[in-house]
């Protein structure tokens, strides 16, 4: 019996110690203690929870295996979503050692697609708050309302209005699972700390008249408020928000329209920590996907001649990275937007065309106006075709053909979410490109045998590629703002980690299951330049930057709650009369 005990205490003196002065059924309450069976006998004890959990005893791996066995019993996606969204309600650490055990299985349930489903149900899906809900009602309060939030150490926040998420438009206040997911990414792909993440849905109303005529919505019943209201909520947030947690703290726009996106990103992004992930990050995964993709065509990015279907937020951001990429390469700026050309709603964007937005003038060019985007790829010739208007199916096979025509190794992007808003599946690429295409897509797709035999994976473009590894690198050295070369970096690093491999397999990206590591890298080089450039706030500069950031990373194991006991000299502890 002692030596059991014994060995009970050499294990817990292998983890790290966890303090608290919650006892009994509180611990077991708060998913940043809650082990579950894991805890200990004499945890148990000194905890006052000894009684309170069945008479066993689990590591754990044992628990891993029985939330997968569990999982495994669901066949509903978003059942799969429920169950570990309540794992993370109730333990913490257990569901990020989840999520880590097979991220390439679980990141489709806990983000894209799944979570698209979950924000149309969030209203049934809601047990508990997850973040801070902020109302346009709440003006001149804000500060207060921050303060309601129990961790008072704050270093990223992902904030959203829900007026456009994913390709699902505008859910209002059904849009906080977009932020929940997002840091969720955080944690498991970056190691941010998750007590260190706060969700933030700013409501102010929705123009969804569905959700209006919800007696379920349980967000605000009104249409958007917009102007002058709308803009005096952000700032007070802002300020409020830099005011308490410092001006450090990292504030991740995400799901905003296109008319606010562009106007906040430019607002705020010299002011504060911010930047804008659907067109910032997007434009990162996608420039990634095409420089990796170079080695296959075996040419320079300034080489290809690049057409977008969409010219939003995502189109804008790839099309002003590509305009870095290809200046880096040395051509001038004019020559590279003559490369790129942009297709919207109302048909190719040219010069002269009525209602133009100052971000796509800047891609317009002297052309004849055309609208139907078979036509477009004719006349333009690209040898690169990106999707980013949520219009599923819009790459017809006819369109393959043609870039196949055109293109020894035609590069087809369908980078829009969900799965059912694709431009074109993976199978469709190969297939009308007589398997020389080179894919990646926003939604993964399953593997797909060309009729030769050879199996292709093909690559996901998606954001957690890039946004927990910024988020890490911005965190561990203190940026104070994160300007477009951070995002021109990011890509190079998640490029350079393709093997060649890799490429042959058909991926453009990393294995999913090499996420921790690539956001690692993508982390050490961006804190390497914030140094180097005088941006970095976090000093004395850490001698071995790879380690100082490892140590910053969350761990999934579980701490020790054994009390700190030790005895002092027999003498000393004599009672004095």
């Amino acid at each position: 019996m002692q030596a059991g005990k014994g060995d009970e205490k050499r294990r817990d003196a292998d983890r790290p110690l966890q303090l608290t002065m919650k006892r009994g059924y509180d611990v077991l309450r708060d998913p940043h203690l809650n082990k579950g069976m894991a805890f200990t006998l004499e945890e148990r004890q000194q905890l006052n929870i000894h009684g309170l959990l069945p008479p066993c005893f689990l590591g754990q791996d044992a628990q891993v295996y029985t939330i997968l066995q569990n999982f495994e019993r669901l066949t509903c996606d978003l059942d799969r979503y429920m169950l570990l969204m309540s794992l993370q309600d109730r333990n913490e650490k257990l569901f990020y050692k989840v999520l880590a055990s097979d991220i390439e299985k679980f990141m489709p349930i806990v983000y894209t697609p799944t979570v698209g489903l979950a924000c149309q149900q969030y209203g049934l899906a809601f047990r508990r708050p997850r973040g801070l809900f902020i109302s346009i009602h709440d003006r001149g309060h804000i500060a207060t309302m921050l303060k309601s939030w129990p961790e008072s150490v704050i270093k990223a926040i992902v904030v959203t209005d829900g007026e456009r998420i994913l390709g699902l438009g505008d859910l209002g206040c059904y849009g906080m699972g977009i932020p929940v997911g997002k840091l969720a990414l955080y944690t498991a792909c970056g190691g941010v700390k998750p007590y260190q993440c706060l969700p933030v849905m700013l409501d102010v109303g929705t123009d969804n008249e569905t959700l209006l005529k919800d007696p379920l919505y349980i967000g605000l019943r009104h249409k958007r408020i917009r102007g002058q209201a709308y803009d005096d909520l952000l700032d007070e947030f802002m300020e409020a928000v830099t005011e308490r947690y410092g001006m450090n703290c990292l504030i991740q726009f995400e799901d905003f329209a296109n008319a606010n996106a562009f106007r906040l990103l430019n607002k705020y992004r010299n002011k504060y920590c911010t930047f804008n992930d659907d067109i910032q990050g997007t434009a990162s995964v996608a420039v990634a996907g095409l420089l990796a993709a170079l080695r296959i065509t075996k040419n320079k990015l300034s080489d290809h001649t690049v057409l977008f279907q969409g010219a939003g937020e995502a189109a804008l951001g790839i099309a002003n990275l590509i305009l870095m990429a290809m200046e880096k390469e040395g051509l001038s700026k004019d020559a590279a937007i003559k490369r790129i050309w942009l297709v919207d709603s109302k048909g190719l964007v040219v010069k002269g065309r009525a209602s133009l937005t100052h971000e796509k003038q800047r891609f317009a060019h002297e052309h004849r106006e055309m609208k139907n985007l078979e036509d477009i790829v004719k006349d333009i010739k690209p040898s690169v075709l990106i999707g980013v208007a949520a219009i599923g199916g819009a790459f017809t096979p006819q369109i393959l053909k043609d870039m196949a025509a055109l293109n020894k190794h035609p590069i087809i992007f369908a980078l829009s979410n969900p799965t059912s808003k694709a431009e074109c599946t993976a199978e469709q690429c190969y297939k009308y490109t007589e398997g020389r295409g080179i894919f990646a897509s926003g939604s993964p797709f399953d593997p797909v045998t060309l009729p030769s035999g050879k199996t292709l994976y093909p690559g996901q473009g998606n954001n957690s590629y890039v946004f927990p590894g910024v988020a890490l690198g911005v965190i561990s050295c203190g940026m104070r703002h994160i300007d477009e070369n951070v995002f021109l970096t990011t890509a190079e690093v998640i490029a350079q980690q393709v093997t060649e491999e890799n490429l042959q397999e058909g991926r453009l990206y990393p294995p999913l299951v090499t996420i921790q590591d690539v956001s690692l890298k993508i982390a050490v080089r961006l804190a390497e330049e914030a140094y180097r450039n005088n941006t970095a706030s976090t000093y004395p500069q850490p001698k071995d930057l790879e380690a100082f950031i490892r140590s910053q990373v969350y761990s999934t194991d579980y701490n020790s709650f054994v009390a700190d006991s030790y005895t002092w000299p027999e003498e000393a502890m004599k009672v004095k009369l």
